[in-house]
C-alpha cells in the first residue's frame, strides 16, 4: 500500500543538515520539502550574527563533501571562516546545486503528529498549514534552542536585551555604549575582543571559567588552497575516522605521562599552533588520564596567565576543580587580551557577586549595581535535545518527546528515537560531539539508506526498536563512566544538559570516538538496520 501524502520527506531545518538532505533525498526520486522559521537558509549561520561569530572547526573541512566539483570550486577566505563567509557558502551550495524549489522559509513548524489510522505524520504550521509526510526529519542542529535563565526583571530592561544567537538581524550599533555580557562561553570568547574595540565598556558576568585554546587566525594562501584541493579525499578520510570528526593526525602513539617532562614540555609548545590540532596532535592521553589532562590544563592556564596582565583577572578566568574537554573550550580570538583593555570588565557571579536581578537600566548583584545600554544573554543552549522539544512532536503513543525526555534522554545512535516511527533525527542526544558537518553528512547517509531500503522493498513503516534504544544508551552511558567527563554536570557543561534549571543532568554525547560512531553507523546498515522493524 502507498501513502498518499503532501512530501515524502519533510525537514526541518534550512542550515547544512537540510541542505545534506536535499542532495541525498532527490537520488532515491522522492519528494522532499524543507522548512525553517528563518527569512533565509543557513541555520546557525543566519541566527548567529554576533561580532566575531566564526566556525571552531577550519573552514576547509567545515563543509559538505557530496559535490567534489563544489569543493573544488569554493575557496574560504581564511582559517577559521566568520558567519558571513559561512553563510555565503551555504547559498552557494543552494544555487550550485538548485536546491531552491525545496526550500520553504518563513514557516514555522509548531506540531508534528503521527497519525497511527493513516500511518503517516501530520505537521502543522503557525500560520494554519498543514502537510502530511511518510517520513519526518529534525535538521534543526544539537545547538540550536537558546537559553536564558529565569533572572528577576528581565523583561524590565529598558535598553535592547537578546540572547546572543538572536543577534538583531538588521544589526546592532554598540559604538559608545555600555554593554553586559552575561555568561562566558564560546559565544562571549568570541564576541568581547571585537565589540571591546568601539563599545565605551564591556562588562562580562561569568559563571564558570573555560579552558580557552588559541584559534591563530590567519588567511588562505593560493599555496595552502593548492595543498587542500589537491588531497581532500585524504582530508575527508581523515574526518570520517578522527575521534570528533576533523581532519587532524591521531593518535600519534606517545602518551603524556610516559614522556620527560622536558620532552612533554617541548612537544606542548612545538604544536601550540592553534585550533584542537593541539589537543589531539600532542599526546594520546590528555582525554582519558587525569595526570595527563592535568598536565595539559596546567600548560594552557599558564599560557593565558602570560596573556592577562592582571592577576587577580587573571585567577578569576582559571578554570578550577574540572578537567580540560569537561566543558566545552573555546578558541581565543584576542579573549584573553581584552580584559587588559581599560574599557573591558569582569565579574564573578558564582562566589562573589551574584546576580540578583535585572533592572530598568542595568544588573543589580549582591554588591553592585551596573548600569548598561545594552545587555547581551550569551547564557547558552538546551544542546541535542532543546530544538526537538520545542514543539509538540507526538509518536504512536501520543507522548511527545518532552515528555518522554523528561528524565533521560535516550535514542538510537542519534538518529531515531522509540515510539516515533518514521522519525530520523539529524545529530540527535547520544551522538557524538564532533564537526558537525561530517555528523550530518554520516547521518543523512545513514537516513537516506534507510529510506532506500524501505522505498525499493515497499514498506510503510520503519518502527525503532525499544531494546536497541535501551542497548544503545546503556552503551553510551557505561562509555562516559570510562571518561573524565562525569564532572560536567558540577560545572553546568551543556555538554551533560546540566545548565538547564530544574532538570537533571544526563548523557547527551557519545563519547566512544566519531570515527567508532560512523562505524558503527556503516555497520548498521550494512546489516539491514536490526535496530528497526519494517513493515
Amino acid at each position: 500500500m502507498s501513502l498518499k501524502v503532501d512530501y515524502d520527506a519533510i525537514a526541518v531545518g534550512a542550515g547544512f543538515a537540510g541542505l545534506a538532505l536535499i542532495h541525498h533525498l532527490r537520488e532515491l526520486d522522492i519528494s522532499v520539502r524543507v522548512f525553517d522559521k528563518a527569512a533565509d537558509i543557513g541555520g546557525t549561520w543566519t541566527w548567529n550574527r554576533y561580532p566575531g561569530a566564526a566556525t571552531d572547526s577550519e573552514g576547509y573541512y567545515y563543509c559538505l563533501t557530496f559535490s567534489k566539483e563544489i569543493m573544488q570550486e569554493w575557496t574560504w577566505s581564511e582559517r577559521y571562516p566568520g558567519w558571513e563567509e559561512t553563510h555565503r557558502y551555504l547559498h552557494f551550495v543552494a544555487d550550485k546545486c538548485n536546491m531552491w524549489p525545496d526550500i520553504q522559509l518563513n514557516t514555522e513548524i509548531v506540531s508534528a503528529e503521527f497519525q497511527n489510522d493513516a500511518g503517516h505524520w501530520l505537521v502543522k504550521t503557525s500560520d494554519g498549514e498543514e502537510f502530511t509526510c511518510k517520513y519526518f526529519i529534525s535538521a534543526m542542529g544539537m545547538i540550536s534552542q537558546p537559553v536564558i535563565p529565569k533572572i528577576k526583571g528581565r523583561e524590565d530592561f529598558k535598553g535592547p536585551c537578546f540572547h546572543s544567537s538572536r543577534w538583531p538581524q538588521e544589526g546592532l550599533d554598540y559604538a559608545g555604549k555600555r554593554v553586559g555580557i552575561i555568561g562566558c562561553g564560546a559565544s562571549t570568547v568570541q564576541m568581547l575582543p571585537v565589540m571591546a574595540k568601539t563599545a565605551e565598556s564591556v562588562t562580562v558576568f561569568q559563571r564558570t571559567p573555560n579552558f580557552v585554546m588559541p584559534a591563530m587566525q590567519k588567511p588562505m594562501t593560493p599555496e595552502w588552497e593548492k595543498e587542500i584541493k589537491e588531497n581532500y579525499d585524504e582530508i575527508i578520510n581523515k574526518c570520517r575516522n578522527h575521534v570528533f570528526g576533523m581532519a587532524f593526525d591521531s593518535p600519534v602513539g606517545r602518551n603524556a605521562v610516559d614522556t620527560p617532562p622536558e620532552e612533554r614540555q617541548r612537544i606542548f609548545e612545538e604544536k601550540w599552533q592553534g585550533s584542537f590540532r593541539w589537543v589531539f596532535e600532542t599526546f594520546d592521553d590528555l582525554l582519558v588520564d587525569p595526570a595527563a589532562n592535568k598536565m595539559a590544563a596546567d600548560f594552557i592556564i599558564n599560557k593565558m596567565k602570560e596573556k592577562v596582565n592582571d592577576p587577580e583577572v587573571a585567577d578569576l578566568l582559571t578554570p578550577k576543580g574540572y578537567p580540560l574537554f569537561a566543558k566545552r573550550p573555546p578558541l581565543d580570538h584576542g579573549f584573553y587580551e581584552a580584559f587588559n583593555r581599560d574599557n573591558v570588565h569582569l565579574v564573578d557571579i558564582k562566589d562573589k557577586e551574584p546576580i540578583t536581578e535585572i533592572t530598568h537600566s542595568g544588573v543589580q548583584t549582591a554588591q553592585n549595581h551596573y548600569e548598561f545600554d545594552i545587555l547581551v544573554f550569551a547564557t547558552g543552549f538546551q544542546a541535542y535535545t532543546g530544538a526537538l522539544e520545542a514543539f509538540d512532536i507526538r509518536g504512536v503513543s501520543g507522548t511527545t518527546i518532552r515528555e518522554k525526555w523528561e528524565t533521560e534522554s535516550k535514542s538510537i545512535m542519534g538518529v531515531c528515537i522509540a515510539d516515533f516511527p518514521n522519525l530520523f533525527t539529524i545529530t540527535g542526544p547520544q551522538a557524538p560531539f564532533a564537526n558537525l558537518p561530517t555528523s550530518i553528512e554520516q547521518n543523512v547517509l545513514w537516513i537516506t539508506d534507510c529510506i532506500r531500503k524501505m522505498e525499493s522493498e515497499g514498506h510503510n513503516l520503519c518502527t525503532p526498536r525499544i531494546e536497541a534504544e535501551e542497548e544503545w544508551s546503556a552503551h553510551v552511558s557505561e562509555v562516559h563512566k570510562q571518561t573524565l567527563m562525569d564532572v560536567g554536570d558540577e560545572v553546568h557543561s551543556w555538554m551533560m544538559g546540566a545548565n538547564i534549571e530544574n532538570r537533571k543532568a544526563r548523557v547527551l554525547i557519545y563519547f566512544g570516538g566519531a570515527g567508532v560512531y560512523y562505524d558503527r553507523l556503516r555497520e548498521s546498515v550494512s546489516q539491514d538496520f536490526p535496530e528497526l522493524a519494517f513493515s
